[in-house]
């Protein structure tokens, strides 16, 4: 197991009355890479800035590496940050960027050099340190800024939606070099970002958070496949939610049909939400045996809609009560099954994918 190197402790922030995070504690260990996921104004990049000292927290404690750095200024911690925006110097090359914290240490001409060579080699730009910002791209900028950031050798990078500002394709081409850079270097990582796709593809944990307060930590897996919440269900990755009750420890009812799911704990009567994601509703061959604990419906194909590697379906079904639910099939599951809009077909909704949550309710500012 990695030794802890940043660990946060019932940590407060507030502007005026408005309280931004509210008791947050959280061990970030050494070489890992952690996300801050969550929507607009959930408190995630109010916690990057207390821990970077760029916004000092109302009360209590941050660490790094065993040192408490609560009320260090910024320019005493250890850290290198990339921003959205890139924050290049324009006027200055791209070696001069790079080197630019290296030369404020103090350090001669030949060994910024050889740093500045090492880092443009690193992040796949090796020929271009005489080039102004202006002559890059925009993902290119982005991989200097990151070679900036890293040139001093910090022993945490931060991380503040870099990727927001770039096109999907090179997006997703520099998300995994930012991991590859990541393993390589060992670094310990904070990446902030609202995009689930970024989250699940980079972090070792994610750390959802909502009005302030950290909703879920855990694997992308974990987060993704056993969420602890409506509002993490909800927020990473797609889901149809039906209102129902319980009707026992592990069944939901809707008053119109009786779903088996994943045990959730509350007494019979009290009313829940029941969530399953699309791609967990599974079609079935005609004289298919049931499967084990699932829930049988049988369903019209209201629409479909084509999304590359999958069509995702829009079905009817009386035990629906008519709310929309969704699925999504497989191409090689819509050309064997004959599937078209307007059929009709049965799904099974597997137990253990068939969850149930109290409703999301209005946090209190």
């Amino acid at each position: 197991m990695a030794n802890p190197y940043v660990e946060i402790s019932d940590l407060e922030k507030f502007y005026g009355s408005f309280c931004a995070l509210k008791g947050v504690s959280l061990t970030i260990l050494e070489s890992e890479l952690v996300c801050f996921l969550g929507p607009s104004g959930c408190g995630k990049t109010t916690l990057l800035r207390a821990i970077a000292g760029l916004d000092l927290p109302s009360s209590g404690q941050i660490r790094q590496g065993g040192d408490d750095i609560t009320s260090l200024p910024a320019s005493s911690r250890d850290y290198g940050i990339v921003f959205q925006s890139y924050a290049l110097f324009p006027n200055l090359t791209i070696s001069r960027n790079i080197g630019f914290g290296l030369e404020n240490r103090g350090l001669g001409k030949s060994e910024i050099q050889a740093r500045v060579n090492e880092l443009l080699a690193l992040v796949g730009l090796p020929d271009q340190g005489g080039k102004y910002p202006s002559q890059l791209s925009g993902g290119q900028q982005q991989r200097v800024a990151l070679a900036r950031a890293m040139a001093v050798s910090p022993g945490l990078l931060l991380l503040d939606e870099p990727l927001s500002a770039l096109d999907a394709k090179v997006r997703t081409h520099l998300r995994h070099e930012i991991k590859e850079l990541q393993r390589d270097t060992g670094v310990t990582t904070i990446l902030v970002t609202h995009d689930q796709e970024e989250a699940l593809s980079m972090a070792d944990r994610i750390v959802v958070m909502n009005h302030g307060v950290i909703e879920q930590i855990g694997t992308p897996t974990a987060v993704y496949r056993e969420p602890e919440s409506l509002f993490v269900a909800d927020f990473v990755g797609d889901t149809n939610q039906l209102p129902v009750a319980s009707v026992g420890p592990d069944s939901v009812s809707n008053g119109i049909s009786t779903f088996r799911c994943r045990n959730h704990g509350h007494a019979a009567g009290k009313d829940l939400v029941a969530v399953i994601r699309p791609e967990d509703v599974v079609p079935v061959e005609a004289g298919a045996a049931p499967s084990q604990g699932a829930s049988r419906i049988e369903v019209m194909i209201r629409e479909m809609e084509f999304l590359g590697s999958f069509w995702r379906c829009d079905l009817d079904s009386a035990a629906f009560g008519g709310a929309h639910f969704y699925a999504d099939f497989s191409i090689n599951a819509v050309r064997r099954l004959g599937l078209a809009q307007g059929a009709n077909l049965t799904v099974e909704l597997p137990a253990d994918r068939l969850m149930a949550f109290e409703p999301l309710r209005e946090a209190a500012q």
